[in-house]
């Protein structure tokens, strides 16, 4: 008799949440930073984006075993960046409804009260290529009305700037522990897309520091992971369960 699958846990809804964000990108980089974000960016790979170009996090371009494939110097990854051929999904302390992100510092920046990692690549990133958020921990202190300092640049910000900010912009999702966010609203303010199982709405929206875009009707549950997808997840791509370690079953 054989035993039931266990049901997927939160940790792997969100990560096939960051694999979405990598489907139909074609033969681009994909560059995730965050444990869950690696994983979905490896089940991509293995299942409907098959010409996803993935690296070791070095100098490496690497295949689905982590085979060296190809040298990728700075150089070459930089061009990749700037020339919107990469899609990066990073992290962020502070994000607002517009989507500028926040990494660099708590409090006014002349005099922080807490100094974080800095502004980094996020403004090269924003405004090159696809750029889309993952945040583990959903909370009113990371999904705030105003962030303290920009570095990923936002859709608000980026039309202040003009044509050179806006050409290449594109803030394509946001995952959390609580659900699937975008931008796709006329006036590119967040939008709740979907919440994930035993997740409720209010429960969404109480953990956002601001009003968030509703979808007309019911908001969906996030879509489920397939059994191969599983499989994949939990016996081939992370077989020690490190997704759990980021996001609690």
């Amino acid at each position: 008799m054989s035993i039931p699958a266990r049901p997927p846990t939160r940790a792997e809804y969100c990560v096939v949440a960051c694999a979405e964000a990598w489907r139909d990108d074609g033969e681009i980089l994909a560059a995730p930073m965050g444990t869950i974000p690696s994983v979905g960016a490896r089940l991509a790979k293995r299942t409907f984006s098959p010409d996803l170009l993935l690296t070791d996090g070095e100098a490496l371009v690497v295949g689905l075993d982590g085979t060296p494939e190809g040298w990728l110097p700075y150089r070459r990854h930089l061009a990749l960046a700037t020339g919107g051929k990469r899609h990066v999904m990073m992290g962020a302390s502070q994000l607002d409804r517009f989507g500028n992100q926040n990494i660099s510092c708590i409090g006014d920046w002349r005099q922080p009260a807490r100094q974080l990692l800095g502004v980094r690549g996020a403004p090269v990133n924003t405004l090159n290529h696809a750029t889309s958020y993952w945040v583990p921990r959903h909370s009113a202190r990371v999904f705030v009305e105003k962030v303290d300092m920009i570095c990923g640049v936002g859709y608000d910000s980026a039309a202040a700037a003009g044509r050179s900010a806006t050409r290449f912009h594109r803030l394509p999702r946001v995952v959390s522990d609580l659900g699937v966010l975008d931008f796709e609203t006329p006036g590119h303010a967040m939008r709740l897309v979907s919440v994930h199982p035993g997740v409720t709405v209010d429960e969404v929206l109480a953990a956002t520091g601001f009003p968030l875009v509703l979808p007309a009707g019911d908001v969906p549950c996030t879509r489920a992971p397939t059994a191969a997808e599983l499989r994949l997840i939990r016996d081939v791509i992370d077989p020690h369960g490190a997704r759990d370690r980021e996001v609690k079953p």
